[in-house]
């Protein structure tokens, strides 16, 4: 497979570098190693000092912020509760959205993630709004921060700031739980965010009739003449043709029998196409007596209805966008949203309404859906993920004002033993399937 080969190759090229840098001692005050993961980290933090001038304000943004990740957290533990029994019934074939690669958030190896500059600015973004969080409320509260980098494993995985230990250890309470939120928080505020501006932007797109060919109905005229489909039809019968009625307009002056020269362009190619017009099917023309090519159009009007109606379900539209890419790179079923996330042919059925319209657009997508997700990933009750620690602090200050502090460490284990069991059940579970299948047919 070729996404092996090149993960194969990357990760080749990523240990020969690092294995160079860490044997010849380089950089040693700005490079070190956890494992195979590099780490760059640097010093230079001063300037997270600055928001200490507006402590009142961003404790307060903190406080609601720790409101909303115990909701995420606990839809996200009820989530996997009630996923895990379904799957242990209805376990699916480890292929498709349980492909064992798509299991990676790595960009050209998850079949959801394409390699597109909208999708590697917007993951970057993504860490650094998450760890910048972690590292503002730092300073609110008081607590001194003493580095901050990128983690690189072949690929950026993620970033880190490290805010000194004796400060987060003496921190008790609220302060501390804000600061473990904060990341969470500004993921999910800026993912929400990036969907509304989104949404604005497509407001602002006028969708255009033009003739473009979405695809061909098998065994009819245009099929058999072999017009490829997301082609953009030029001109009929030697008639320039701008548009799906002014097409509509020279094909009802036909009958079924005639032939039609037609010219379509694709990828910037005209070609001609001759066809001998059918008639319509009963399913599609009912009493249409005009000749019938056999092809569908991209309904631009349509999509953008559609995309409203998306945009209606307010707080639920995001996490319905969450699936999108599932759906239109892996699934293979788009509806119509494929335009939101990457460069497509029905952007010429588009006016866009200012240059590098559609790269905004992307750029939009991308930092929201991996803000949104990295968040609520993140809120998953689990150490060491953030919603793990501000579980875990919680339950102590909880059970140390009742002086029950003996017991917190067992609840805190056990919360996050059991989650995590659910979460790696939810993983393995088509894998572990399909291997028991394999060894029964084997034996």
């Amino acid at each position: 497979m070729i996404w092996i080969r090149i993960l194969l190759l990357l990760v080749a090229a990523y240990l020969l570098i690092a294995y160079y840098i860490r044997d010849r001692g380089l950089f040693r005050d700005r490079i070190m190693f956890f494992g195979p993961i590099m780490a760059i980290k640097t010093e230079r933090v001063g300037f997270f000092d600055w928001f200490q001038k507006f402590k009142a304000p961003l404790r307060a943004y903190a406080t609601l912020g720790v409101i909303m990740v115990v909701a995420v957290s606990a839809f996200m533990t009820l989530a996997l509760v009630l996923a895990v029994p379904q799957l242990v019934v209805h376990t699916p074939e480890p292929t498709g959205i349980y492909d064992p690669r798509n299991i990676l958030a790595i960009p050209g190896v998850n079949q959801a993630i394409p390699v597109t500059a909208a999708v590697i600015v917007g993951l970057l973004l993504t860490i650094v709004i998450h760890e910048f969080g972690h590292a503002i409320l730092a300073r609110v509260e008081d607590m001194r921060v003493r580095s901050m980098g990128l983690l690189i494993a072949v690929i950026p995985i993620g970033a880190f700031v490290e805010p000194d230990e004796a400060d987060v250890d003496a921190a008790k309470g609220m302060p501390k739980i804000r600061m473990f939120g904060a990341g969470i928080t500004n993921n999910i505020v800026i993912g929400l965010a990036c969907f509304a501006a989104m949404f604005l932007l497509i407001g602002m797109a006028t969708p255009l009739s033009v003739p473009l060919v979405q695809g061909v109905y098998k065994d009819f005229p245009a099929a058999e003449a072999g017009l490829p489909g997301y082609s953009v039809i030029t001109g009929i019968n030697g008639v320039p043709v701008a548009s799906q009625e002014e097409v509509s307009a020279i094909m009802d002056g036909t009958r079924p029998g005639e032939t039609v020269t037609l010219t379509a362009e694709k990828d910037g190619i005209e070609s001609t196409y001759t066809l001998t017009l059918s008639g319509w099917p009963e399913v599609l023309g009912r009493d249409r007596d005009s000749g019938f090519m056999g092809v569908y159009y991209y309904n631009a009007p349509a999509v953008k209805e559609h995309i409203g109606n998306v945009a209606n379900l307010g707080l639920l539209a995001p996490l319905y966008l969450t699936i999108a890419p599932i759906d239109a790179f892996i699934q293979g079923n788009t509806q119509q949203l494929a335009i939101l996330l990457a460069d497509t042919p029905e952007q010429v059925a588009w006016e866009e309404p200012f240059p590098f319209f559609w790269g905004t657009v992307h750029l939009a997508f991308w930092t929201g859906w991996f803000n949104l997700l990295v968040g609520m990933f993140n809120a998953i009750p689990i150490v060491p993920l953030d919603g793990g620690y501000m579980m875990k602090e919680g339950v102590e200050r909880f059970f140390e004002r009742r002086g029950w502090s003996r017991y917190a460490p067992r609840v805190v284990a056990s919360i996050s033993g059991f989650v995590t069991m659910m979460l790696i059940l939810l993983i393995t579970m088509p894998m572990l399937v399909a291997a028991v299948r394999f060894v029964l047919t084997m034996g």
